[in-house]
């Protein structure tokens, strides 16, 4: 089971769209990369959701999700600046939080992975977070991170962003999962934002 709210509702996000999707699918850089340290790369790293479209093609059929359910907000700029200085925030290096975004050796265990799960190296990477302040284009048009993702494209996906798109379609067919349930509820409920 999914541990995580904002992973629970990317899952529901995407499987509305038509995906399938799979979780916490663990990855780390291979033993005979020439950078590989035993130190620093044996705990493996995590992809929080991917989503796999039959009906689509390109970089829309494959979608990657990294969640930061973090409740203070996401903050680009402050991301990218903390992670080109090294900086330590809560106690770890900023870029060991998006690894495969930042460190080439992550990257390409990243991409392996995407691949063999899927078959394709085209996929859009979706940083999913509560609420973002500042600048999403700084994020995503990054030029290294989109380097290190094989010049896939990025995307950032709010709380809110799912919330708009998936609210209006809630039904009272059944929905399959507890969040699906909770947002029927909520909408049964009559209850909205500007109440």
């Amino acid at each position: 089971m999914k541990e995580d709210i904002l992973e629970q509702m990317v899952d529901e996000y995407l499987q509305h769209k038509g995906y399938f999707t799979r979780h916490n699918i663990k990855f780390r850089p291979a033993g005979d990369h020439a950078e590989y340290d035993t130190r620093q790369d044996a705990v493996h790293s995590d992809i929080d959701v991917i989503g796999i479209h039959p009906r689509l093609d390109g970089v829309r059929r494959v979608m990657v999700v990294s969640c930061k359910s973090w409740q203070g907000c996401f903050r680009p700029e402050y991301w990218i600046d903390a992670i080109a200085k090294n900086k330590v925030v809560s106690g770890r290096e900023a870029w060991r939080g998006f690894r495969e975004l930042t460190r080439e050796k992550w990257a390409a265990a990243f991409m392996a992975t995407v691949a063999e799960l899927t078959g394709s190296s085209s996929f859009t990477y979706i940083t999913a977070v509560t609420k973002v302040i500042g600048s999403r284009s700084a994020w995503q048009d990054n030029a290294t991170f989109r380097e290190n993702l094989g010049g896939n494209p990025i995307e950032m996906l709010t709380f809110g962003d799912m919330l708009t798109e998936l609210f209006p379609f809630i039904d009272t067919t059944p929905a399959s999962s507890e969040v699906g349930r909770v947002l029927q509820l909520i909408k049964a409920s009559g209850w909205s934002l500007g109440k």
